[in-house]
């Protein structure tokens, strides 16, 4: 199917597997880069691929040598620089589907569920069609959205050029609904500011807040901030209260304090407290929701406590016992049970007979340094921040250490970029070679940017 005439439709495209000459799978087809042109069909220029580490990276269409069912296979080299979208560049998937558009001849607005790319006889791969589905006006003048589907050229509507209404959100968020947060927030931060918040605005709050977790600082800040103010206090809400510290941290004083007020009494309470240590230390670390129970409480019940779903792993791998109350802060801190031993035990014994009273609990101003020790030294995944009277206050898990060791920029480099080779081969033809993260075959250097 590589010869001149190929037609392939940009939806169907996404998702696809993307192999190189050997057969190794390279990544997925995510996105199609379009440039349009004055007075001529818009012309796609290349791929947005989603290579492991979960990178999105360009692979020109001059290096597609075949667009099959299932499949895209391309030749030998993939540069892997991370993709960044250019000014004159548009995508298809993410920007162009579901954009209302109207027909020339005047006979009404229709919306694009699908964009043709032909492979012309120059090597040129031009969107020379649409798959749109009519607008029908109601009662009341609304448009009701289940008119008729047809395929049209280009050249029959007008308003598919950069700057027309925009993509509905809710399209592009449905071809990446079975993305975890953190890919999903990779998704986000590659694209341009104006449509992160129009994707972002379109999550649920509980959504939205999993994926701010996941993002670089600058993002959840410009997302938070081009919020209505009610919405945004509502996903800080919705947010672990350490999480939602660690981004109110970001915001100029005038604005915390508004969303502070906004937000739920009990929910600003705890968000308040983490908000008053310093960042390095196990306070400004810590969240104030682990898991804790009361010693009388049943193996069973327990183990249904540390199955919730909210839970990351770390804090999940143990239960927190203490006096009542069982809210932060506690009654007398007794010590932790660990998922492995509860798993041992029969389910009706009680917690408090496999209380591990050693654990080293640390004070809310112990700094990262003594934290990140401790959890090293006996192989923790959380730890206990108490205060003077040894009440829990929280635990420090062992991925908000990792969170505040790493550079700051860490969600949006990797280790290639860091160690400046950052091109990889999916042949072995490069006389400049290494073991590859793309393939089992070899790495390459070579200069970055679109050059086919």
């Amino acid at each position: 199917m590589s010869s001149a005439g190929t037609r392939v439709f940009v939806a169907r495209l996404a998702g696809t597997t993307v192999f190189d000459p050997l057969g190794d799978q390279v990544g997925r087809v995510r996105d199609v880069v379009v440039l349009f042109r004055p007075k001529q069909p818009p012309r796609a220029v290349g791929l947005v691929v989603e290579v492991p580490g979960r990178r999105r990276v360009f692979l020109p269409l001059t290096r597609v040598t075949s667009v099959d069912a299932g499949q895209v296979i391309s030749t030998g080299l993939l540069n892997m620089r991370r993709f960044e979208q250019r000014a004159t560049e548009t995508l298809a998937v993410s920007e162009l589907l579901d954009r209302t558009v109207e027909f020339v001849d005047g006979s009404g607005s229709a919306s694009i569920e699908d964009l043709a790319m032909e492979k012309q006889r120059s090597g040129d791969w031009l969107v020379t069609q649409l798959f749109v589905r009519r607008h029908v006006t109601g009662k009341g003048g609304l448009l009701r959205r289940r008119g008729e589907t047809l395929v049209v050229d280009v050249g029959a509507v007008t308003g598919l050029e950069r700057g027309a209404a925009t993509q509905s959100a809710a399209l592009l968020l449905a071809t990446y609904d079975d993305l975890k947060p953190a890919d999903l927030a990779d998704m986000l931060h590659d694209l341009g500011s104006t449509r992160r918040l129009e994707v972002a605005s379109a999550l649920d709050d509980e959504r939205l807040a999993d994926v701010l977790e996941e993002l670089p600082e600058d993002d959840q800040v410009a997302i938070l901030s081009g919020l209505e103010r009610g919405r945004a206090a509502d996903v800080l809400e919705a947010m672990q209260p350490d999480d939602a510290a660690d981004l109110l941290g970001e915001l100029p004083q005038a604005e915390q304090t508004e969303l502070l007020e906004l937000m739920q009494p009990e929910e600003a309470r705890d968000v308040r407290r983490l908000l008053a240590y310093e960042e390095n230390t196990a306070g400004g670390l810590m969240t104030t929701e682990p898991v804790v129970l009361p010693p009388e409480t049943s193996i069973a019940a327990a183990l249904a406590h540390v199955r919730r779903k909210d839970l990351t792993p770390a804090l999940a791998s143990m239960v927190f016992v203490t006096r009542p109350p069982a809210e932060t802060p506690t009654g007398r801190f007794l010590g932790v049970v660990h998922l492995q031993h509860m798993l041992r035990e029969p389910p009706h014994e009680s917690i408090g007979s496999l209380v591990d009273s050693d654990i080293d609990a640390v004070t809310a101003d112990a700094p990262l340094l003594q934290v990140t020790r401790l959890l090293a030294t006996y192989n923790l995944l959380a730890l206990p921040v108490v205060d003077a009277e040894k009440r829990l206050l929280g635990a420090v898990s062992v991925d908000d250490v990792l969170d505040h060791l790493l550079p700051q920029d860490w969600r949006e480099t990797d280790d290639e970029v860091d160690a400046g080779v950052v091109q990889a081969a999916v042949t072995g033809t490069s006389a400049v070679t290494r073991p590859s993260t793309v393939t089992g075959t070899s790495t390459v250097t070579k200069p970055g940017g679109r050059g086919g």
